[in-house]
This record gives C-alpha cells, sequence and structure tokens, in this order.
C-alpha cells in the first residue's frame, strides 16, 4: 500500500503496519513524540492498523491537538485514580478544557480537597506504572449491557443509549480501567506527566439543575513540565491580582455571604466608583448620548418574559 505524507513524499509499505511501525521506521524520535495521527483527516491512536492506500500525519505532543489528546487522556488517568482510592464511584463524563481537564463523579462521600492530593499522588503512580491504552469496541446493545450488568453504571448506560441503534460504541481500556469513549488516547499512562489537580466543584448531571448534582475535579495538563510550570505561575500571579482579594485589602469593598456576586462599596471604593462614574457620564455626553434610568426592582413577568 502506498503511504502519502504530510510533506508530499510517498511510500510503500506492507498492509497491516500501524501508526507505530511507520514512525519509528522514519525516526525514533518522531515514534517517541508522536501521541496520535491522523489518517485522511480522521485522528486516530498509534496502534492505529492501515491495510490500505492513506494520507497520513503525525500528531506531536507539544502540538495543540497534541495536548488536547493529553488532556483528555488526564481526564481518563484521574478517572482510574479516583476508582482506586474510592471504588463504589460511579465515573459519568470526562472532556478536556482550556488549559486542562474535568471528570464528574458521583462518589459515595464528598471528596474534599485533602482527596485531591490522594488522588493526585495515585495518578503520579500510574504514570510510573506506564500502563499500555487500548482500544475495543462493542456493539451498542452489549455496551449498554456491560454499563448494566458489570459496573452497574446508569450514567454510562444514559450515554449509550443516545447512541443510534446499530452503531458501535468504542472504549479504552488501562490496566483494569475502562471507559467509553471516542479517542484518540496516549499510547500509554507514561505519556502524562504533566498535570495538577486544582479544585473540586458541584455540577448537575448533563448540566440540568432536575438532575442529581455531581462532583466536578478540575485539573491542568500540559504535554511537559514547563509548559505547566509556566502556567501555574501564570495563575499564581494572577490570584494575587484577584479582584476580590485587592478590594478587601485596599478596604474598597467587601462580599458578603447574603449576596456573593454584589459589592458593598466602603468609603474608599466609593471614591474610585464616582470617579469612574463621571468619567463614563462625560464620555457618553461627548458621543451625544442620552441617558435614562429604569427601576432596580419590576415585577417577576418581565425577567420571565426576557429569559433572564
Amino acid at each position: 500500500m502506498l503511504i502519502k505524507f504530510l510533506d508530499g513524499q510517498t511510500k510503500e509499505y506492507e498492509n497491516g503496519i500501524n501508526m507505530f511501525e511507520i514512525a519509528k521506521g522514519i525516526s525514533n524520535s518522531l515514534a517517541k513524540k508522536s501521541i496520535a495521527a491522523k489518517v485522511n483527516g480522521q485522528f486516530v491512536d498509534m496502534a492505529y492498523i492501515l491495510d490500505k492506500d492513506a494520507e497520513v500525519e503525525f500528531i506531536d505532543i507539544d502540538s495543540e491537538d497534541g495536548e488536547e489528546i493529553v488532556r483528555h487522556s488526564t481526564a481518563h488517568l484521574m478517572a482510574q485514580a479516583v476508582l482506586r482510592l474510592f471504588p463504589e464511584t460511579k465515573i459519568t463524563i470526562g472532556p478536556a478544557i482550556e488549559n486542562g481537564f474535568y471528570y464528574d463523579f458521583d462518589p459515595v462521600e464528598q471528596f474534599t480537597e485533602e482527596d485531591l492530593k490522594k488522588i493526585e499522588d495515585e495518578m503520579k503512580n500510574i504514570v510510573k506504572e506506564n500502563i499500555k491504552v487500548e482500544r475495543f469496541t462493542l456493539s451498542r446493545e452489549d455496551a449498554i449491557k456491560y454499563y448494566k450488568e458489570t459496573e452497574n453504571n446508569k450514567y454510562k448506560v444514559e450515554l449509550v443509549e443516545a447512541i443510534p441503534e446499530g452503531e458501535t460504541v468504542s472504549f479504552y481500556r488501562q490496566g483494569n480501567f475502562v471507559d467509553l469513549c471516542r479517542g484518540p488516547h496516549a499510547p500509554s499512562t507514561g505519556y502524562l506527566k504533566a498535570f495538577k489537580l486544582r479544585t473540586v466543584a458541584g455540577a448537575y448531571w448533563r448540566g440540568n439543575s432536575k438532575n442529581k448534582m455531581l462532583q466536578r475535579v478540575y485539573g491542568y495538563a500540559f504535554s511537559n513540565d514547563t509548559r505547566l510550570k509556566n502556567h501555574l505561575k501564570l495563575m499564581e500571579e494572577a490570584e494575587k491580582r484577584d479582584h476580590r482579594k485587592l478590594g478587601k485589602e485596599l478596604e474598597l469593598f467587601f462580599i458578603s455571604e447574603y449576596g456573593p456576586g454584589f459589592p458593598f462599596f466602603l468609603p474608599k471604593g466609593m471614591v474610585f466608583r464616582n470617579v469612574l462614574i463621571d468619567l463614563w457620564r462625560k464620555e457618553h455626553e461627548k458621543a451625544g448620548y442620552a441617558q435614562l434610568e429604569t427601576p432596580i426592582m419590576l415585577n417577576k413577568e418581565l425577567w420571565e418574559t426576557s429569559g433572564h
């Protein structure tokens, strides 16, 4: 079969070769840096086997696509660590997000900040184990049966039932941990070395307030330690400039538990506020705007009509 690469070169291979073998045949460094590949524009794992002519592109772990795969793979890594420590927990979904990932859990007892440290330490243990990550598929019917009978996980059953009938469902296994996922994923847990768990928060299942409140654990993940450390430093600097922190330290305002989103302005804060309001008013007058004012409180029907 003929394989065409991103640089335009074409090379002939025997049928049945996988992405990792192709990359290694080009160079050891390419095989080491590639976390996944694209075949005819579609993302695939490095274990994906080719049996016909194709266009192939390897995904560098440090690229934007590479870090997206790192982040989603790290969400799976965290879910595996959680189940090792808290085996009665029900896992739900765990996508990649900007600079990191999250995973929603239904635990027997609520996670604490101390639990995050335990989970992070267990994640590091799994990375050291360098567990191979393998993809497999089941029919939709078998996938539903698996989650009902083997895992007893109603959340995953609901996700699989939303998949159209007749479709196959893909899973990823790393050791004794299995999760429903389209992929692709890192070839092994050893690729996932730069992460930091951030916080735990509440989140309704599927974003619906009528559903059960789950626990969402957020984390940062990058392709290497340097990027992670640089990001953590940025977050530390941003925290120093947090308006809630500065407002309190400079005696400008305070936030009350009776209204978490509503500041109570103190005398020094009112000086700043009035200066800004005066500037705002003058600039609008210069631009020809006319001012009006509406009531602060109105019948709730207005907000129902507006959708607020």
